[in-house]
């Protein structure tokens, strides 16, 4: 009975000591478990955070993008509202000096050749002295060895003379041939600066070619923002001291459409509001007339040699038409000032289109729908070869020189061109000064009426007296218009004085251009040497 109840008490506590194991297993199991629960909530909420960071950074990111891109449309909207201002703060006038180019000296690129090599020595050369039992028994042999050490000293020293007289050769070659270059170089700058110096000289004896060039310049350094296409067609009329500009505007596409931008988080996309037509064409209307303004004061501030007096800005549009698809140019924007009207304008505060309605310009009505103005003078009608010749072409040309006509032919030549223009033309009087004077008819209802027509054959520049006598002519006749044509030019007193009155100022090149055009006459003026302007008429009233 006692082993019975031995062998079932340890049974039992083997029973108890493995379901305590099976317990303690279970625990570790379990806090196993809850370990790894733990890690993976925390993988979860990591990785959870990680995508938000993500999404944070991705929603900045876009965000920061729409305001680039408001900020781009700002800038690009504060660039043509600030067109004219831009240039206030700017000299345009070019220094010649600032046109020469310094000589491009090429670099030297043989300093290797310029480093000598070391000269061998003997030491190198020599066995070194003997020591021990060599003193007593090997000196026959050392004296040969240092009988061979002095032959490869030797040559070595030959070798190197040799070389170095190589090097020497070719560093010689090579400054040679760097001088040579340059000398090239330095001859071409000084060609240059010589072709400078002519230019400058040219510029301000008041060549033609040299004016017009140099105003090209002065344009074409003008610094303007994306999408102006800087194109222009630039005349200078000596005999009136004119400058005329065919200036190419940009199209309204050059405003932004877009108003605003804005990323919408939720459903991540970015929507776009559209500028009101009214402030596009607003704006477009004020870009217009800046350029046009800017133009002229571009001009006058850069005038070094003071040349010139009258500006005529012309502002076209290349671009096709909507409705026919072909492409047209209408002008926007012309206008006529001279230096003095246009000096007295205080450009840092003025607005863009009350400045030209000041100044008396054309604008369109809508230049934002191509709506076109009649310009004050046709680019065409100012080409200066019209005027320029050389003397050995003058000799070859066989075209009429108006100079050389009489009186008689004069009076029926322009009689002639005024009734190829649709006038129904007669003449009235003898000019006292040598030229026509007529009466025309515009047959057209409404804008038709009666026309005085004055024509002088002049070498110098037309005085405002001219231009009086007319407007006081065209009182007296009741005309509805007058019109002053001359072989020479005007000033800016006339043209100041014509301004915003019925009369229309025709010079020499324009001259030349109507009869090419609507009497298909190609003529010429070269006034002769001992040619003398007729006395002017005496005004009959002065207004």
């Amino acid at each position: 009975m006692a082993r019975r109840r031995s062998y079932t008490s340890a049974s039992v506590q083997r029973q108890r000591q493995a379901a305590r194991a099976n317990a303690a297993a279970l625990r570790a199991q379990a806090a196993t478990r809850r370990e790894a629960d733990r890690a993976r909530a925390a993988y979860v909420r990591a990785a959870a955070a990680q995508d938000k960071e993500h999404k944070r950074l991705y929603a900045e990111s876009r965000a920061a993008d729409v305001a680039a891109a408001n900020d781009d449309l700002g800038a690009k909207v504060g660039a043509l509202q600030g067109l004219l201002a831009a240039t206030l703060s700017v000299d345009d006038r070019i220094r010649f000096s600032s046109l020469k180019q310094p000589p491009s000296i090429p670099p030297w690129g043989h300093g290797d050749l310029e480093q000598a090599e070391p000269a061998p020595v003997p030491e190198a050369f020599m066995p070194p002295p003997p020591a021990g039992l060599s003193k007593m028994f090997g000196k026959a042999r050392h004296e040969q060895a240092v009988a061979d050490g002095r032959a490869r000293y030797e040559q070595a020293t030959e070798d190197h003379r040799r070389r170095q007289e190589q090097r020497s050769h070719a560093l010689e070659r090579a400054r040679a041939e760097w001088r040579a270059a340059a000398a090239l170089r330095q001859a071409e700058a000084e060609k240059q600066h010589q072709e400078i110096d002519a230019f400058e000289a040219d510029y301000h004896r008041g060549d033609l070619d040299a004016v017009v060039s140099y105003c090209s310049m002065v344009l074409e350094a003008s610094d303007y923002p994306e999408g102006f296409p800087q194109q222009f067609k630039l005349a200078y009329v000596p005999e009136s001291r004119q400058v005329v500009v065919e200036y190419e505007l940009p199209t309204v596409e050059v405003v932004p459409a877009v108003k605003t931008c804005r990323y919408i988080k939720g459903s991540d996309t970015v929507t776009e509001s559209a500028r009101p037509q009214a402030q596009i064409k607003a704006l477009y209307a004020s870009a217009v007339a800046q350029v046009a303004v800017r133009t002229v004061h571009e001009l006058l501030e850069a005038d070094l040699g003071r040349h010139i007096d009258t500006v005529v800005f012309n502002g076209i549009v290349d671009t096709t038409d909507p409705g026919s698809g072909r492409r047209v140019r209408p002008c926007l924007v012309t206008l006529r000032t001279t230096r003095d009207v246009f000096g007295e304008l205080d450009l840092a505060h003025v607005e863009p289109l009350a400045c030209l309605k000041h100044l008396s310009a054309g604008v369109s009505k809508s230049p934002a729908e191509l709506t076109p103005v009649r310009p004050v003078l046709e680019f065409d009608m100012v080409d200066p070869r019209f005027v320029a010749e050389s003397d050995a072409l003058s000799q070859l040309d066989q075209r009429p020189n108006l100079m050389d006509l009489s009186p008689t032919e004069f009076e029926v030549l322009i009689q002639n061109l005024f009734t190829k223009m649709g006038l129904e033309a007669r003449q009235t009087r003898p000019s006292r000064d040598g030229g026509v004077d007529c009466v025309a008819w515009d047959p057209r209802p409404i804008f038709g009426g009666k026309v005085v027509i004055q024509a002088k054959r002049y070498k110098n520049t037309v005085g405002v007296s001219a231009v009086r006598d007319l407007f006081g002519t065209l009182q007296n006749e009741g005309a509805s218009k007058g019109i002053l044509v001359t072989t020479s030019g005007y000033g800016q007193a006339s043209f100041q004085f014509a301004q915003n009155k019925p009369i229309e100022l025709i010079d020499g090149a324009n001259l030349l251009y109507l009869l090419a055009e609507h009497a298909g006459v190609e003529a010429k003026i070269v006034p002769p040497d001992d040619w003398k302007d007729p006395a002017a008429d005496i005004p009959e009233s002065t207004p």
